[in-house]
């Protein structure tokens, strides 16, 4: 419970550090959609990535990338299973194999940034202007290994490339309503599932080092990304607004028939993120990283920028 806005936060209610736990959590929110759903193929993909991000994946290096890390993708799946459940519960149905394979472009969505065995110069950052089109390559290499549908790939494929925030959706040509709004949601839970981490500020830092490898994006300074952030999200406010068509209200309804929650829990995550962003430009421009020390990032932060200066 936060003591000055006396609210509870997702981190009291799951343990969002942990992967399992919140599969766990997904989990449960889509039996309680699809009473016999069948999690064997879900529970495969889950697995594989679980084995891909921390280097026990063939032919593939640990993620390198500290932002978009195993914990980015859960949180942005439990964004996405989030909404499906709200959506359930306010009475709006999907196709059951629709929705599996939303979920698992949201598990494969980041694979772009994971480096090959070979791949030893830099970290997966250097990936960010490509990442989509390697996360596609990836699925479809994945899709291939394990004799998924042609049909299921195009459709898992569409789902990640919504996850583009400069993506027009009238682009791409939807084979119902249904998948449709499932897109929007896929690209609703990729902006929200990452803004409402308890330690977004601070990722934000680790965001930095991995835009560095990338120079084309201008980015000089941390505090040039941190002052670039309230734009942004100002920009993804209007696509989650009018693009994405505010499927983000079904959070409202998820939470109260969850958790008895009568508050949407994202939104009141990214205010106060965003809140104390502004506190920080305004008043502790020069000492902005003190005052960012949840989830001890920090001193991971340090070790990661004195094996780069070695």
């Amino acid at each position: 419970m936060d003591p000055v806005r006396n609210r509870l936060f997702l981190s009291d209610l799951i343990k969002m550090d942990f992967p399992r736990s919140v599969y766990d959590e997904v989990r449960e929110l889509v039996s309680l959609v699809y009473a016999d759903y069948d999690f064997t193929w879900i529970d495969a993909v889950f697995n594989d990535v679980v084995r891909l991000y921390n280097g026990n994946y063939p032919g593939y290096r640990q993620c390198t990338t500290p932002y978009h890390d195993l914990k980015h993708m859960t949180d942005v799946l439990l964004a996405l299973a989030s909404l499906v459940h709200g959506a359930h519960a306010a009475g709006v149905s999907f196709r059951e194999r629709h929705v599996t394979l939303s979920l698992i472009a949201v598990l494969l969505h980041e694979t772009g940034y994971i480096q090959r065995k070979d791949d030893t110069l830099g970290t997966g950052g250097k990936y960010t202007p490509v990442r989509i089109e390697r996360s596609i390559q990836f699925v479809e290499q994945y899709f291939s290994d394990n004799g998924y549908d042609t049909k299921d790939l195009h459709m898992c494929r569409d789902f990640i490339r919504c996850t583009d925030m400069e993506l027009k959706l009238g682009d791409i040509s939807f084979v119902s309503k249904g998948e449709e709004t499932l897109a929007k949601m896929v690209a609703t839970a990729e902006i929200i599932g990452q803004i409402a981490d308890r330690t977004y500020l601070e990722k934000l830092l680790f965001l930095f080092q991995e835009l560095s490898e990338v120079e084309v994006l201008g980015y000089r300074t941390e505090l040039d990304l941190l002052e670039s952030t309230l734009e942004s999200y100002r920009s993804a406010r209007h696509r989650l607004e009018n693009d994405l068509g505010d499927v983000k209200a079904y959070y409202a309804t998820h939470f109260r028939k969850r958790w008895e929650i009568e508050y949407d829990m994202y939104a009141e995550a990214i205010e106060s993120n965003l809140s104390y962003l502004e506190h920080l430009l305004e008043n502790h421009r020069h000492d902005y990283r003190d005052k960012l020390q949840r989830g001890g990032l920090l001193k991971r932060l340090a070790i990661l920028e004195e094996a780069r200066n070695d």
